[in-house]
């Protein structure tokens, strides 16, 4: 297959996409999702990182709420 480059500005693209039928946009949105996936992933990681918090500490806390939901009939399978 020979390919060809062209140049759309992005209303010009949003008008392409919109004439598709729904089959190929849902292809085209899953394509995106998962090509955004891992940059979302890894810049919610970044945020979330810290030094403040050790595994034990972590630990503790999940033990603790377990030990408290336990208690209250809380449980979740």
């Amino acid at each position: 297959m020979k390919a060809i480059n062209i140049e759309l500005d992005k209303s010009q693209f949003l008008k392409i996409i919109n004439q598709l039928d729904d089959n190929d946009k849902l292809e085209l949105f899953n394509e995106l999702k998962k090509s955004l996936f891992l940059k979302r992933f890894n810049k919610l990681l970044k945020s979330t990182r810290t030094d403040e918090l050790a595994m034990n500490e972590i630990t503790k806390e999940v033990e603790s709420v377990r030990k408290q939901r336990y208690e209250e009939g809380k449980q979740i399978f």
